[in-house]
């Protein structure tokens, strides 16, 4: 394909498909031949399978993102949101993080927006729900359940003590049993600094709407997952759906209510929004529909992979598409990369074809489940296969061995277990500093100002 120009490459999101598809094109790209423009909200990249760990506490979050522009030195990185594409055009809106909002043209477009949580009209959703798709969601919650044995262990409300105690997952796929798993591991742990709490006083409970869990592994691995978590006090409602949590009042479809200050909500993910302000294909579930190649069906110049696309399978009947894993969105990347430049240069591309390996799942501290190649692991071995298989796909040697570096360095020492909870606020105790003064406080004040003359009294 021949342009008069070098042509610009417009990568629109800097997840898995974004970021890798961005480095093999800055590898593999003569200098000249085209220029890479990737937007992104965050600066970095995060690898969500390692969201659980940080959030227990055994590796460091920052360990667990990559930044963009430390790897992508070849590529602009615009640190902001694509509101809207108009392709005929080949031209896209950008609302940068301080507010600026310009067009950017493009010659050839890369969709790579991933996925949001996919949520459900439920009251008290909004106020009282957290998501666990972020580190800073991570960090929080982390911080939430340290915070909550706190006040626990200060009240002397029983009620108030159970409402604290009393942590709700709602969904049972990945993201929901790993981050259940490894919290509910921290928090046991924990006990040991609260003389007055005991692992039996924590109340952990997951509510999944099907009538099973982990649903990209078999069922006897699922089953297998529910009567582990349930050995561990874990209470685990299958078939049942959440009605509405409003004042952190959580009630079940069958009735049943219980009182809570932290509920996470990991019940899916659906494609990204910004898909429906183009004028770009879309199937019944909002994603981009695309053909094997990884472009987007019927359109010339866009390419697309990851969540937000509905990726033939070609391994599995006519129909199927790809599952929205690392798994998979990894593999695109490189296949819709190595096809981009191939496309450019006149040369032939390939389609994309994986046969899905398999799946590993961690379920805390030396615990895990895995079905790889039709070989069932439980216990250690499916848990030291879960490190290896992720740490493999981390990007980039620098995070590799700070992840090995904070693994190694948990073999000696004890986790961490203190809350930084203002995080989540940490103006809160500057606003307290500058509220409105008391009357005995104005008045304390004028008599040290007329102590000192009106003159200020810190050192100058």
């Amino acid at each position: 394909m021949a342009f008069g120009r070098a042509p610009r490459i417009l990568v629109v999101g800097g997840g898995y498909v974004g970021m890798y598809t961005a480095l093999r094109l800055q590898r593999r790209l003569h200098r000249g031949e085209a220029n890479v423009t990737i937007v992104e909200p965050h600066s970095y990249m995060t690898y969500q399978p390692f969201l659980p760990e940080a959030a227990a506490g055994n590796l460091e979050p920052r360990h667990v993102v990559v930044p963009l522009r430390k790897v992508l030195p070849r590529c602009e990185v615009v640190s902001g949101r694509v509101t809207s594409i108009a392709h005929a055009h080949r031209m896209a809106t950008v609302r940068t993080v301080g507010g600026d909002e310009y067009d950017l043209g493009y010659d050839i477009r890369v969709l790579a927006a991933g996925s949001v949580a996919r949520t459900l009209p439920i009251p008290g959703l909004e106020e009282f729900g957290v998501g666990f798709k972020s580190v800073a969601e991570a960090i929080y919650l982390r911080n939430k359940v340290i915070n909550r044995l706190d006040a626990a262990a200060s009240t002397r409300d029983t009620a108030e003590r159970a409402r604290a105690l009393t942590f709700v997952f709602i969904g049972g796929g990945y993201a929901g049993i790993e981050a259940l798993a490894e919290l509910e591991d921290m928090s046991r742990y924990a006990c040991v600094y609260y003389p007055d709490i005991h692992p039996a006083d924590l109340r952990w409970v997951l509510v999944e709407a099907t009538d099973r869990i982990l649903p990209e592994v078999s069922p006897a691995m699922g089953l297998y997952t529910v009567k582990q978590l349930e050995h561990r006090g874990i209470q685990v409602r299958l078939g049942r759906c959440v009605t509405s949590m409003v004042g952190g009042r959580v009630e079940l479809d069958d009735g049943t209510t219980f009182d809570s200050d932290t509920i996470v909500w990991t019940a899916g993910v659906r494609a990204n929004p910004v898909l429906g302000h183009t004028d770009l294909p879309l199937d019944e579930r909002g994603r981009l529909r695309a053909n094997p190649f990884l472009q987007v069906d019927g359109v010339g110049d866009a390419w697309t992979a990851g969540d937000c696309a509905a990726v033939p399978d070609l391994t599995k009947p006519p129909g199927a598409t790809t599952s929205p894993s690392a798994q998979h969105a990894v593999r695109q990347a490189r296949r819709l990369a190595d096809n981009l430049i191939a496309h450019l240069r006149g040369e032939p591309i390939e389609p994309y074809e994986h046969r899905y390996a398999g799946s590993v799942a961690s379920l805390g501290l030396h615990r895990g489940v895995a079905d790889v190649y039709g070989i069932k692991l439980r216990g250690w071995p499916a848990w030291f296969m879960h490190r290896t298989y992720h740490l493999s796909r981390l990007p980039t040697f620098n995070r590799k061995a700070r992840v090995m570096a904070d693994w190694t360095l948990s073999l000696f020492f004890k986790r961490e277990i203190v809350s930084l909870g203002s995080f989540a606020d940490p103006r809160a105790d500057f606003r307290r500093a500058t509220a409105a003064p008391t009357p005995a406080a104005t008045a304390a004040s004028a008599r040290v100002g007329a102590t000192t003359g009106g003159r200020p009294t810190g050192p100058v």
